[in-house]
């Protein structure tokens, strides 16, 4: 471990997320809505503390340990998230606590989506864009961002990109050198950004709005500028642009890239993981619209349309809402939240356990059930044809293991604190699985449970984000030995 080392690099880091106050500084200063001096008071406290940080160790050069790179990506985030929180305390609307503002700063830089605060459309429009900006940034990854730049300042980034990047199978590069790698996902990122934002705003919504719900959309964030959500606009168009985005954000953006670079969309049929992906969400549309509009909670024609909307938001992890599912009937809300389990595809903005994930426990299942019938057969698991490394089906089992044991931990800790078994069951999983809405108490906000709850779902929010591996290692004696 090089602490002086990790000192350098979140200084560094910390000085360039200073950048992320100036925008809303610009946006309180368009719309004249009191914020400029919350942001920057935030901007002069950042920039000073990351400097404070990187100056006593701006000499240390040395290529980052694995540790190391473990170690400053469990700390951005946590030092981000403090950080970040700064303007949401400092100013007068919301003027959040500190609880509050790190849990919202943390829900935002995760893409988690659940929030504390109620009244979004009498919030300044500096705050709202803060907001939805945290998210885009956490979206891909700000590791990953900082994986383009820190070669340029002495600092080897490979660990840190393998430390963020979600998914089981983390060698896998676009590109040769892992500077190319980052920037092309950036490419990749911001140009649906773009694509996103043109079609909300063709679609009717104001630039601002847009602007804001093309952030959350591609980082399948679900922050939004409206207590409404996407519902607020009241608008077909702007929910089959939103559906449409979703879905692309939460595939692996290695397929986007290679289908882009080579002009062609086979690559995403070819997927075997995109088309179990797509398969779980048309089967969900099916049942959840048979469902709705067969006990007519909506006229049929709406019922197609809310299910559509709901399943994609859901089961991508987003969070966005035309309507509240947590009050569908029968058992349309456990099987819509359970699909946030699955999240979206590795190499995506989503967040649950991942798809591929989901597809060597399935394809797993069924070898084992085969092998009853065959002991003595050499079965192996395929995806598409390539055979899986045993290594890695160890590595999926272990980290479903260890989720089903944090998850039970993290809810007796949330039972423990007061909520009911509802509540705290879709906390848990809303948070981890970086989803946002729960049920219960969390369906609409976070904002009435306890203190002590919040500390817990924000853990569980960086588990989830940092898919829990690279936050419980260093929790391990070895990791601390020399």
């Amino acid at each position: 471990m090089h602490l002086v080392l990790t000192s350098r690099i979140l200084g560094i880091l910390l000085m360039i997320f200073s950048l992320a106050m100036l925008p809303p500084i610009l946006v309180a200063w368009i719309y004249n809505d009191g914020g400029m001096q919350a942001f920057s008071i935030a901007f002069g406290i950042n920039v000073i503390s990351g400097f404070l940080l990187w100056y006593p160790a701006r000499r240390h050069r040395k290529e980052l340990s694995v540790r190391d790179g473990f170690m400053v990506t469990l700390m951005f985030w946590l030092v981000l998230a403090l950080f970040g929180s700064f303007p949401l305390m400092l100013s007068d609307n919301p003027g959040l606590s500190f609880t509050d503002a790190f849990f919202e700063s943390l829900s935002g830089l995760t893409t988690t989506g659940a929030t504390v605060i109620t009244g979004l459309d009498d919030l300044p429009h500096s705050i709202l864009f803060y907001r939805q900006q945290l998210q885009w940034l956490g979206g891909m990854g700000i590791i990953v961002l900082a994986v383009a730049i820190l070669p340029m300042l002495g600092i080897g980034g490979m660990q840190l990109y393998r430390a963020e990047t979600p998914g089981p199978m983390k060698d896998s590069k676009l590109t040769p050198r892992i500077t190319e790698t980052a920037k092309a996902l950036w490419y990749i990122y911001l140009s649906l950004t773009i694509s996103c934002a043109l079609g909300y705003w063709l679609a009717g919504m104001s630039a601002f709005d847009a602007i804001c719900h093309s952030f959350a959309t591609v980082a399948i964030g679900g922050f939004s500028t409206h207590d409404a959500s996407i519902g607020y606009f009241d608008s077909q168009a702007v929910e089959l642009i939103c559906v449409f985005f979703m879905i692309v954000s939460a595939i692996n953006f290695s397929l986007h890239f290679v289908s882009w670079r080579r002009n062609t969309f086979i690559y995403y049929w070819k997927d075997p993981e995109t088309r179990f992906f797509l398969s779980i969400l048309i089967i969900a549309v099916l049942i959840t619209g048979l469902t709705l509009a067969t006990t007519q909670a909506y006229p049929e024609s709406q019922a197609w349309s809310r299910a559509l909307f709901e399943v994609v938001s859901v089961a991508t992890t987003t969070g966005f809402g035309v309507d509240d599912f947590s009050t569908w009937p029968s058992y349309l809300p456990f099987l819509l939240f359970s699909l946030a389990f699955i999240g979206g595809c590795a190499g995506s903005t989503g967040g649950g356990m991942k798809v591929i994930r989901m597809l060597l426990i399935y394809k797993q299942g069924l070898r084992e059930i085969r092998r009853l019938l065959h002991p003595s057969a050499v079965i192996p698991i395929k995806v598409g044809r390539k055979p899986v490394p045993d290594r890695v089906i160890e590595a999926v089992w272990g980290f479903f293991s260890v989720y089903i044991i944090t998850f039970i931990g993290l809810q007796i800790m949330l039972l423990m604190t007061g909520l009911d078994m509802v509540t705290a069951w879709s906390a848990v999983g809303a948070c981890i699985n970086n989803l946002g809405p729960g049920l219960g108490e969390v369906a609409a906000n976070y904002g009435d449970i306890n203190d002590a709850a919040k500390w817990i779902l924000s853990a569980a929010m960086l588990l989830g984000r940092l898919e829990i591996f690279t936050v419980l290692v260093l929790f391990i004696p070895d990791f601390w030995e020399r």
